[in-house]
């Protein structure tokens, strides 16, 4: 990294290690794809690229929030539950049911509980939660599975992966959707054959 104008200017490979990604095909898709997704400016220094990190990581987390399917309308203290839950996250109330015996990483306690006549608990969580909880990386319960109602959003993503590099592999393009995205490389084969035969 360095310092230019006072400001910590960072590489693409910088970047990516920054983000939490193995390598640099999904940074190198996103600079591709800048006139429709407004990635900021570089600024060239020698051979290399350098980005302002400030300005990136802003507009990374606007970019990743407006992809991740999670609804961040509403009061942030509203206490939900489970079906609120889900709802919010963009996943199968099932889901959020399976979460309170196997919690993946990060997932928030309930900020109160509530017994029913069944004997069960239902656990209350706020929309602030839920959003921290999808704003934090990896997020389980979207990796593999498509959302309640609507077109599978991996299809999407597998679309505008084979048009940022049309001259790329679809075992390439794949492997790197696994590893932004989550999901067995196998599985992200067969989106992306969907995505080439569609498209």
């Amino acid at each position: 990294m360095q310092t230019i104008d006072g400001r910590l200017y960072a590489t693409r490979a910088e970047l990516s290690e920054r983000a939490g990604y193995k390598g640099d095909a999904t940074l190198r898709a996103l600079w591709a794809d800048r006139e429709d997704n407004e990635h900021p400016p570089a600024r060239r220094i020698g051979r290399v690229l350098y980005w302002d990190v400030e300005e990136w990581e802003r507009w990374f987390t606007a970019y990743q929030r407006q992809r991740n399917g999670v609804d961040y309308s509403g009061s942030p203290d509203e206490e939900l539950p489970p079906a609120g839950q889900a709802k919010v996250l963009g996943i199968d109330v099932s889901a959020i049911s399976h979460y309170r015996d196997n919690p993946p990483p990060g997932w928030p306690a309930p900020v109160r509980t509530e017994e029913l006549e069944s004997g069960r608990v239902r656990e209350y969580r706020t929309r602030r939660q839920l959003w921290e909880y999808a704003d934090s990386r990896p997020r389980a319960g979207t990796a593999g599975r498509p959302p309640m109602q609507g077109p599978d959003p991996r299809l999407a993503l597998a679309v505008e992966a084979l048009a940022a590099e049309p001259g790329r592999k679809a075992g390439e393009i794949a492997a790197a959707l696994a590893e932004r995205h989550g999901g067995g490389l196998s599985t992200w084969k067969r989106i992306v054959t969907e995505a080439r035969r569609q498209g």
